[in-house]
């Protein structure tokens, strides 16, 4: 025997409007992470980003647990949990503390002062304060760089980022994860925990916005000067793209989903009329004939909706002019073909498809580094630094059992693990096109799978333990009865 030190594992649990998926990941010496399995199971019971039905998200959520401890054979019993949804919402506020004499140096503590002087401010009825993101420090109206701390002056004053949402939304994940027999570690606002596996530092430092395209809800998260600057959801996404499809094109919702997935397209110039799938027909009808064209038609409008109200959220930053790094595009919606020429069109800022493949060890599968995990795999990786701010990330030592050496004319021969093949799901209905979509320029085949990008810690260090406090505190607890 023999014995092995690993860090801990690490579940991210992303509930989502579309899917529920639960990913076990493990952080190795070099900082990467192995993802040792996957689950996933339909959403049914959320609706842009809520909790709508507690019984059917319970038991989404047990599916998704038990595929992915199948997978890893590691039993899961902590989780970090994702949060969004039409309800979160931010605000901007500045803070003053006195420090006393004029060289009073300012310290750890005072910082911390401040922060739990947000939490005290006023919000609308049913809500609380999620995160509180310092931005910029003074002393003595003097800007100061990333921290104040060992600085002297008299008075230190702030400006933070605050975000809210509903405390009954928050109560009715953790009463859903509770239920499925799991305990929820950290709650985290998903287009911080997306950023965290696809931005990288120089980017959030040039000025980056990220959008974050889910089933029920597009997230836009903005970055400059590695600060989070603004927030926002829009409950406009990949769901109601389907149900234009479905309207459109008079098909059924799976159908519809289908060739949203299968043949949609965000530009309809260079498709030819002549390009027709032919799909199914209900209950022994005839099989029915759409236009490729067509289709992209109707993606292509209501796409120009949704990014106007991201570029409408991007004005109200005030940050549209700052945004050196441009866009950054990531979840299921991401995959749209042409998507990326899309939105350079129609907003002028230079864009890429954010994949969570920075951070992921090179042996991954290639369907694990797929904009769908973003989330996933950045609630895996906020949870090792949530672990490391507490003090809690530690080596555990493994007894495994001594290969087996078997040297033979000076060749030796070791057993290697390979980690199983993720389940891919079948469709029980095919789409059949007797015609082939043109093929999309070698140019623009994803060329962001080679992105690189530095590890960052800073910008949201310590804003798991705000939401550990917003728990700890019993009066929040009193909530959640």
């Amino acid at each position: 025997m023999a014995s092995v030190k690993k860090y801990p594992v690490v579940v991210g649990l992303d509930i989502g409007t579309t899917k529920i998926a639960a990913i076990v990941g493990q952080m190795d010496q070099h900082g990467k992470i192995n993802i040792l399995g996957i689950g996933k199971a339909d959403s049914h019971g959320v609706a842009r980003g809520e909790v709508v039905n507690i019984e059917m998200t319970v038991s989404a959520i047990r599916t998704a647990v038990e595929e992915a401890e199948r997978q890893s054979g590691v039993q899961i019993t902590q989780v970090f949990v994702g949060i969004a949804g039409e309800h979160i919402s931010s605000m901007q506020n500045s803070g003053i503390h006195t420090l006393g004499a004029p060289d009073t140096e300012v310290e750890e503590h005072h910082v911390k002062a401040m922060v739990n002087d947000m939490y005290k401010i006023a919000v609308n009825p049913g809500e609380r304060i999620i995160h509180v993101l310092p931005q910029e420090f003074m002393i003595d109206h003097q800007p100061v760089a990333k921290t104040p701390v060992g600085m002297c002056g008299s008075r230190l004053s702030a400006n933070f980022h605050i975000i809210t949402g509903k405390v009954a939304a928050a109560q009715n994940i953790k009463k859903c994860v509770e239920r499925s027999g799991l305990e929820m570690l950290g709650l985290i606002l998903e287009p911080l925990a997306s950023s965290a596996s696809v931005l990288s530092e120089e980017e959030m430092e040039a000025g980056v916005a990220l959008v974050d395209i889910g089933g029920g809800t597009t997230d836009i998260a903005i970055f400059q000067d590695n600060v989070i600057r603004h927030t926002a959801v829009i409950p406009l996404a990949g769901n109601i793209l389907t149900e234009d499809i479905k309207a459109g094109c008079m098909v059924l919702k799976k159908q519809a989903e289908k060739l949203k997935v299968r043949f949609g397209h965000a530009l309809s110039e260079g498709l030819s009329e002549n390009e027709i799938i032919s799909i199914p027909g209900i209950s022994g009808r005839e099989r029915k004939e759409i236009s490729v064209k067509n289709l992209a038609n109707i993606i292509n409008a209501r796409l120009e909706e949704i990014f106007q109200h991201v570029f409408f959220e991007i004005k109200a930053s005030g940050y549209s002019k700052k945004l050196i790094a441009g866009m950054v595009i990531t979840g299921g919606g991401s995959q749209l073909k042409y998507l990326k020429q899309f939105v350079e069109y129609h907003t002028g800022l230079s864009t890429r498809i954010g994949f969570p493949t920075e951070y992921l060890v090179r042996e991954t599968k290639d369907e694990l580094k797929n904009p769908i995990f973003a989330t996933g795999v950045g609630l895996i990786i906020k949870g090792y630094d949530e672990l490391r701010e507490r003090g809690q990330l530690r080596f555990v030592e493994e007894l495994v059992e001594a290969p087996q050496v078997e040297v033979k004319e000076e060749v030796i021969v070791a057993p290697v693990q390979q980690m199983e093949e993720v389940v891919e799901e079948h469709y029980e209905e095919e789409i059949e096109s007797p015609y082939v979509a043109p093929e999309t320029p070698k140019a623009t085949e994803h060329p962001e799978m080679n992105h690189t990008s530095k590890r960052k810690t800073h910008w949201w260090s310590g804003l798991l333990k705000s939401t550990q406090k917003w728990f700890d505190d019993e009066s929040i607890h009193n909530d959640f009865e």
